[in-house]
């Protein structure tokens, strides 16, 4: 019996997508096979995310259904990264030479045509104007709309249209009209030579090709940081063969000769690296992968993965991420993680997977898309018989009517553009999640960047968010007969195998004193309250007052102190005193919450701490909601009752809650709130639960990530309105003749242009 297996993603790469009709015919293609569960298409990133079942279908099966369907498809690796890229080199190098060959051919032959009507030289019939004219008109159509017509021809055999089935019916439109014409009046059809569209029809492939090649310049410039990212990390690295035992001496490694180093160290690709390998990271280099430094001392610049400018030091026992830089001093560090795994691959992940993902209204403006091609074939068909009947009951001319005819329906099927609807929602998103990532934020989806608008409550963990999270042991009271010493022994026994802060603080402490630790055999952690351990035969409990009180424990007068954490121990039924540790205030904290309260939001303080301890953080920072003695499962009904309409905050308003937090204890808070909001680090971003990671751990990191999600969402709802309403004005304009071929060439080469640009101002955006 085959065992159901989980559904899991895989990103294509996809070529040859032009416009939304084109997203749409590839996402037709992938749904049609059997196991797919999602498809989502990137216009802007040529990508294509894909969620199935393996049982049913493999990424090679899907990227071959694309590729069938008429769009080169290949599941995405570090290989199609890099053909994806050089691909797009040449893409964007072929829409400029045929912009510029198609402007060669028009620009001179319309410059003439000027003067010579400048100079009032009015030639009738068929003059040498009109001979160069057909001849550049012809040469365009052959070498440059020659792409146009490949296109459109694969298209129609596939039952389907797109861009360019438009873009080769204009230009086809503008010539065979004048060719015709041009024909009729030489054979004496008609008595006078009607305006001819020959150097219409040149201006246009001219025009659209130099629109293409901008627009192929602007996606490059709006999905830079994410290539940036992903070229940080150096393609070598220098392995030691046999790790050295003591901190290298960074004057002896910089001076020490190749027949000192050649024997143990060797130049290796990132690809043979393998975890357990040591590197050695000479002053200048970058990391070129996750490690943790066994020797030496530095100064790391990690400002291109978390946004931080102010290098932080690394020595023995810290982690150091790959694509950062080394500064002043050489390392030896240990490969913890390689390929997928490393802390970069995981926000190119992320990001990736941010940019891929729609709002609604994208899923709306895509199915419009899909229908976009035929409905403009069918207006430009209802425009050609209006303006013929229009002929008819004027009493035009025979010419005049079908000229009339070919200019508004070569107007109409050139301005018409489904590109500004397919770019609209994904250049905005490229560009927004890019800077965040260059900023340290990482959105995981369209559903954290959408939430982030709308926030107007922020609740704060206390310990290792608005702190430092590193308690230090600041006094001890020893109550039960036992000195200081065996108190906080005694402690650090019960402790040893605890993550919490404070648990982690008394056995740094007890170490720092020398303490011999005896293991306990028995252990239970107590989840926001404390723990129960065995050690020599004797029961142990430390943690909070309530948890020892719950025990039947009786501690006398409450121990809780205004400005610090207090721990309880007691022995069996005896209760030994208590350890006070004090959490200092990150640096940026206070200035934080006034940044929030500058921007009309209201926050929070959710703690496991006691009252006293809490109230002395919010007091510091200026956070008057307090909610103290809450412990983690709590967090996430707390979280709840902030939500509903009985926990209206002071203003009367129903919260929209974003919770920011460690995202390990915090985790169920973070998962109820409206937005999560996890500080991370960069060796950790694949743990974090949150709809946002702040990569540095830096608080300012919140506001900023609100004032983006604010920019983003704001772009993308100008861009959206930009590409309905400049098709809906710009189409009825063109079918009532009020604009000549060429202007529509030109406001269709620049419509997707301007959404694309309109994007690229969030590079600006102050925040």
């Amino acid at each position: 019996m085959t065992m159901p297996q989980e559904s899991v993603e895989q990103v294509l790469s996809v070529r040859g997508m032009d416009c939304a009709s084109c997203v749409a015919h590839v996402e037709k293609a992938v749904r049609k096979l059997p196991g797919v569960d999602h498809v989502a298409v990137n216009l802007a990133l040529g990508r294509a995310q894909v969620r199935f079942n393996p049982n049913a279908v493999d990424a090679d099966r899907i990227a071959l259904a694309v590729t069938d369907a008429g769009y080169p498809a290949s599941v995405q690796s570090a290989e199609s990264n890099q053909a994806d890229n050089d691909a797009q080199d040449a893409h964007t190098r072929t829409w400029l030479m045929r912009g510029v060959i198609a402007g060669v051919l028009w620009l001179p032959v319309e410059l003439l045509h000027w003067l010579t009507v400048a100079f009032g030289y009015h030639g009738h019939g068929v003059t040498w104007i009109v001979i160069l004219s057909l001849v550049t008109s012809t040469l365009a159509i052959t070498f440059v709309g020659y792409g146009f017509y490949v296109s459109a021809f694969k298209a129609a055999m596939r039952g389907t249209s797109n861009m360019d089935t438009l873009i080769s019916m204009g230009a086809t439109v503008a010539y065979g009209y004048s060719l015709v014409a041009l024909l009729g009046y030489i054979g004496g059809y008609w008595s006078v030579l009607p305006h001819l569209y020959f150097t219409e029809g040149t201006a246009l492939l001219a025009l659209i090709s130099i629109g293409h090649w901008l627009e192929a310049r602007a996606r490059s410039h709006a999905g830079s940081a994410i290539r940036d990212l992903m070229h940080l990390t150096p393609s070598t690295a220098i392995r030691i063969k046999q790790p050295v035992k003591s901190a290298p001496n960074r004057l002896n490694i910089l001076q020490s000769t190749d027949e000192d180093t050649s024997s143990d160290q060797e130049e290796v690709a990132i690809s043979q690296i393998e975890v357990g390998d040591h590197v050695l990271i000479r002053p200048g280099d970058r990391v070129p992968i996750d490690a943790v430094v066994v020797s030496g001392r530095s100064s790391v610049d990690e400002s291109m993965l978390t946004g931080e400018s102010i290098p932080v030091t690394r020595q023995t026992g810290d982690p150091i991420i790959g694509g950062t830089v080394n500064q002043d001093g050489a390392l030896t560090a240990r490969v913890t993680r390689i390929g997928s795994e490393t802390a970069l691959a995981q926000i190119v992940k992320l990001v990736e997977t941010a940019q891929n993902s729609k709002p609604a209204v994208q899923k709306l403006a895509d199915r419009i898309a899909a229908v976009f091609v035929p409905v403009v074939l069918g207006i430009a068909l209802v425009t050609g018989i209006g303006w013929y009947i229009h002929g008819q009951m004027s009493d035009l001319s025979a010419g005049e009517t079908w000229s009339n005819i070919a200019r508004a329906v070569c107007s109409v099927l050139i301005i018409a553009c489904p590109c500004a609807l397919g770019l609209a929602v994904p250049a905005a998103l490229m560009v927004g999640t890019g800077r965040g990532a260059q900023l340290g934020i990482l959105y995981r989806d369209i559903n954290a960047l959408q939430n982030a608008e709308w926030i107007n409550t922020i609740v704060f963990d206390k310990t290792g968010t608005l702190t430092l999270g590193r308690p230090v042991l600041r006094k001890i009271v020893a109550t039960g007969g036992l000195d200081e010493t065996q108190l906080l022994q005694h402690a650090a026994n019960a402790e040893q195998f605890s993550n919490h802060p404070l648990a982690k603080a008394i056995v740094a402490a007890s170490r720092e004193r020398k303490l011999n630790l005896s293991e306990p055999s028995e252990f239970i952690n107590e989840p926001g309250l404390g723990v129960r351990a065995k050690v020599a035969g004797q029961e142990l409990l430390v943690g909070s007052e309530a948890y020892l009180q719950q025990s039947g424990i009786q501690t006398g007068t409450s121990k809780s102190i205004a400005d610090a954490s207090t721990v309880h121990i007691a022995q069996g039924r005896d209760y030994l005193g208590y350890i006070e540790l004090i959490d200092e205030l990150k640096p940026d904290s206070a200035e934080v919450i006034e940044m929030l309260h500058g921007m009309g939001l209201t926050t929070v303080l959710l703690t496991g701490d006691n009252e006293n301890a809490a109230r002395r953080v919010a007091q510091l920072v200026g956070i008057e909601d307090v909610r103290s003695n809450i412990p983690p499962a709590g967090k996430a009904e707390a979280i709840r009752f902030l939500q509903s309409p009985s926990g209206k905050l002071q203003d009367g308003q129903k919260g929209v809650i974003a919770m920011v937090g460690d995202g390990i204890n915090d985790a169920p808070a973070l998962a109820q709130a409206d937005l999560g909001i996890a500080i991370g680090s960069g060796s950790d971003i694949a743990k974090e639960t949150g709809g946002i990671v702040l990569v540095s751990g830096s608080l300012h990191g919140v506001p900023t990530a609100i004032k983006l999600s604010r920019a983003t969402m704001r772009t993308i709802r100008q861009n959206l309105f930009f590409a309905f309403f400049y098709n809906i004005i710009a189409i009825p304009i063109a079918a009532f003749g009020l604009l000549s071929p060429i202007i529509c060439a030109l406001a269709m080469a620049l419509s997707d242009v301007t959404v694309i640009g309109n994007a690229l101002r969030l590079k600006r955006t102050r925040l």
